[in-house]
């Protein structure tokens, strides 16, 4: 039996800041990892590029989170992005600042902040054990006093804390050590966890249309849901066509709208705008040019100059143009369903992938049963939430890692 005054269960993002946090103002801390090693989900996030945070101001950033922002007013006060740009700096993590105010590590790798801040927490004094799951929590008078635990598939040990933080993460990428532990353990102790499933996941679509265009990444587009046929949400950016359907960052941000929908057996229609850059009367006024210009040339060559080559047979099937029509033979009418196609391309949504394939979760611990101030559960003294298995969740963006890094920097705080 061993004593420490904070055990955190779980070595991500959260688990890992948690930890740091609690060492550096000089308690005894102990991190329980179900892998062979910390942050094997953070080490993959943002395609390997670890997106850390966003430099929108807080009241924006709350408002894209669900579904419940305000609960991060107080956490959000407290650490918010430029601490956080701060905090990595001082580790030795240079950032750098892209486009929508996205935050990367300079170095562009995902492991480098993963490794930063191992050492960091080892060089505070923090007791690793890995390949370790924790069974149960050890419950006396309300109050948390430690937790029964598994080493290696074998050994049963028992470590003792007044203060326990769970940052087990959700369910999204299992492979990584998200199976949903955390849960469980809430749940065995009276807590309420909110329905999940898996968000900003890539879609499925029916028919083979998104098959034949495998792999074709289209940029500035916009796209739009519409659910049961009312427009639910859009998006500007890009997005990406896969074998069973699409992906990328506009995708993986309306699958918050989409697979709730999904789950109520609604219909969905993904609609893509391949020219937002021009509204209808523009984009008209360039059909007329190009046919105008290009008069005797055939349908399929003037379609080289608006379209990827891969979509051009898409394109001639859905319009029903015929491919040899020379351009001063298409008609008002074929032009005006020219237009309506390039404004308007249609997929119907059947399905989304799995939870191994989504980057959060939604859903979780309920909030209302979480101090928003402290993180520490409003049931169980001296046990504390922090990061993705609360009920909180955020678009695209490096919104959700501010929000595991802020919960846990607030859970770390409080004694």
């Amino acid at each position: 039996m061993q004593n420490f005054d904070t055990i955190i269960i779980g070595g991500g993002a959260a688990g890992l800041m948690a930890a740091g946090q609690s060492a550096e103002i000089g308690k005894k801390v102990l991190i329980l990892e179900r892998m062979n090693r910390p942050g094997r989900k953070l080490s993959i996030t943002g395609k390997g590029r670890c997106n850390i945070t966003n430099t929108a101001p807080l009241a924006e950033f709350i408002n894209q989170v669900q579904p419940n922002g305000r609960f991060l007013r107080s956490s959000f006060s407290n650490f918010f992005s430029d601490d956080l740009i701060e905090f990595f700096n001082n580790i030795g993590v240079k950032t750098v600042v892209e486009r929508g105010g996205r935050v990367f590590p300079e170095s562009g790798k995902a492991v480098e902040v993963v490794k930063s801040m191992t050492k960091w927490c080892n060089d505070k004094g923090v007791t690793f054990k890995t390949d370790c799951r924790v069974n149960s929590l050890i419950i006396e008078d309300n109050k948390v006093v430690g937790v029964n635990a598994t080493i290696d598939k074998k050994q049963t040990v028992t470590y003792n804390a007044k203060k326990i933080i769970i940052a087990t993460g959700g369910v999204s990428y299992p492979a990584t050590g998200s199976t949903g532990d955390g849960y469980k353990l809430a749940e065995s102790i009276g807590h309420n966890i909110n329905p999940v499933w898996p968000s900003l996941v890539p879609l499925e679509t029916e028919g083979n249309t998104a098959r034949m265009l495998s792999g074709l990444e289209l940029r500035n587009i916009r796209g739009t849901v519409w659910i049961d046929g009312k427009k639910a949400g859009e998006d500007f950016g890009e997005m990406t066509f896969m074998d069973f359907g699409i992906s990328g960052p506009i995708v993986l941000s309306l699958s918050r709208l989409i697979v709730p929908a999904l789950k109520e057996k609604k219909e969905i229609i993904f609609s893509i705008d391949l020219k937002s850059a021009l509204d209808e009367k523009k984009l008209d006024n360039r059909l007329i040019r190009d046919l105008n210009e290009k008069g005797k040339e055939s349908f399929r060559n003037i379609l080289n100059g608006l379209l990827p080559k891969i979509l051009i047979p898409i394109c001639i099937e859905s319009t029903k143009i015929d491919a040899n029509q020379l351009g001063h033979q298409i008609t008002g009418n074929e032009r005006k369903e020219l237009r309506k196609w390039l404004k308007n391309f249609n997929f119907k949504i059947t399905g989304h992938r799995p939870f191994s394939e989504a980057i959060i979760t939604v859903g979780g611990i309920n909030t209302n049963e979480v101090n928003q101030k402290t993180m520490e559960s409003k049931l169980i003294k001296g046990l504390y939430f922090a990061g993705e298995i609360l009920d909180l969740d955020a678009p695209t963006g490096g919104y959700n890692l501010q929000i595991a890094f802020s919960t846990a920097w607030t859970a770390a705080q409080d004694y």
